[in-house]
């Protein structure tokens, strides 16, 4: 009996392929950057899984080009709209992600990204670097404190919830969330649940920890902007579209709001030119927040499972169809 086929679209940890080494017969893509598509298209015919990036656009055509001996799509990531579903559920194919693996990683970056927003902690580091730093003078370079203010949090989920936890212990009076219904999780961090507006307009800090759907695209416009504190905080690790970044731009430069950490834009990466780059009071990250190693590791061994699963006839712990 011939081995079960496996694509890999990219470069993964050596944990992943340890998983399937030995089960499958495993090709891949090895450059860093994401596979072309007419490269895709090459190599998919004829396989029985798929382990794809969230940078890959696994559409009917490949799907087609693949055929009929396709099984199962793994994608190395939470999010799974890269992947035409409706198409892999006419075709009886499998599609997993890879849960909760990322959950403290984007969390605590999350946190990170509105320490250094609030304290103009880059803003710091480059005055170091270009010689600015020059005798202590009272008003310079000042920031923000937490202690005693209100966080909202868009979205109480896995991070959302994390990001609560973590940001409760720095002395915050209130944590409010809205989100599609209340969660019971949220009494313990001491989370109240509100509708949308009261949340933008009583919070001093907002953070954007929902997925990106119809309802919440461009969420955050030029009339939510009017609603909030001119000394609000805008923090986004959730999906860039949530955000209408030339409504944001407006924001920042004419006082509705304070500042802006994001790491996560539309598009990306967002090109260096954009003006919400070199404003001083927006912080930008290339999308970090699943960047540590413990992360790597445990979403390239998660996808790489579910694929064992599926050659063994079982439900993949990730499956999302």
């Amino acid at each position: 009996m011939s081995k079960f086929k496996v694509y890999i679209t990219r470069r993964i940890p050596d944990s992943g392929l340890e998983i399937l080494n030995g089960h499958c017969d495993i090709t891949s893509w090895e450059g860093e950057d994401a596979i072309p598509k007419e490269e895709l298209m090459k190599h998919v015919p004829g396989i029985n899984g798929l382990l794809c990036m969230l940078t890959d656009d696994i559409d009917k055509e490949v799907i087609e080009k693949a055929g009929p001996n396709l099984k199962v799509i793994t994608t190395m990531s939470v999010g799974f709209e890269h992947i035409d579903i409706e198409e892999c559920r006419k075709r009886g194919i499998l599609v997993a992600n890879t849960p909760n693996v990322s959950t403290d990683s984007v969390a605590e970056l999350t946190l990170s990204l509105l320490l250094m927003t609030a304290r103009r902690l880059v803003e710091g580091v480059d005055a170091v670097k270009n010689d600015q730093w020059g005798p202590w003078k009272p008003m310079w370079l000042c920031g923000v404190e937490l202690t005693g203010r209100t966080v909202g949090i868009l979205g109480l989920g896995r991070i959302g919830y994390g990001v609560a936890k973590r940001v409760r212990p720095f002395g915050i009076s209130r944590i409010l969330y809205n989100d599609v219904c209340q969660v019971s999780h949220a009494d313990d961090v001491g989370a109240e649940f509100t509708d949308f507006e009261n949340m933008i307009k009583e919070s001093d800090v907002v953070i954007i920890c929902c997925n990106l759907t119809d309802s919440t695209r461009h969420k955050f416009n030029k009339d939510t902007f009017k609603k909030m504190k001119k000394t609000a905080i805008l923090i986004n690790s959730g999906r860039g579209g949530v955000v209408q970044h030339d409504d944001l731009y407006d924001a920042l430069t004419s006082g509705e709001i304070y500042a802006a950490g994001l790491d996560v834009t539309e598009p990306e990466p967002l090109p260096h030119d954009h003006p919400l780059v070199g404003l001083q009071n927006c912080v930008i990250l290339p999308h970090m927040g699943s960047n540590t190693w413990d992360s790597r590791n445990h979403m390239a061994e998660t996808a790489a499972k579910n694929i064992i699963s599926v050659m063994n006839g079982e439900i993949p712990y990730g499956l999302v169809k």
